[in-house]
């Protein structure tokens, strides 16, 4: 990627869903994709839960897209900057479920 190439932001927000939790995203649209990804989108999106961050999507030159659960790494399918928000709020509120923060 060049260096003097900008990026420009897509979407950025921090949101608090409770008084322990908070969930926050950045995506930007890039002028080169990163190393193992196959669109020019940077993002990262992190889900915190009493200081610990229990869900994260990220793409990281040479990984690609990806996402941590629990200390679990596994592929992600990037199509769109609003799946990628549609399936990290899923995931969200299966962590929420399975972790009895209904």
């Amino acid at each position: 990627m060049m260096s003097n190439m900008k990026a420009t932001l897509i979407s950025r927000a921090r949101i608090i869903v409770a008084e322990d939790a908070f969930l926050e995203w950045v995506i930007w649209k890039i002028p080169v994709a990163v190393a193992g990804s196959a669109h020019a989108c940077k993002h990262r999106l992190a889900y915190v839960v009493d200081g610990l961050c229990v869900l994260r999507y990220d793409n990281e030159t040479g990984k690609g897209d990806h996402r941590h659960c629990d200390g679990e790494e596994s592929a992600y399918a990037f199509t769109t900057p609003e799946a990628l928000l549609a399936d990290f709020r899923q995931d969200m509120a299966r962590w929420n479920d399975e972790n009895g923060r209904a």
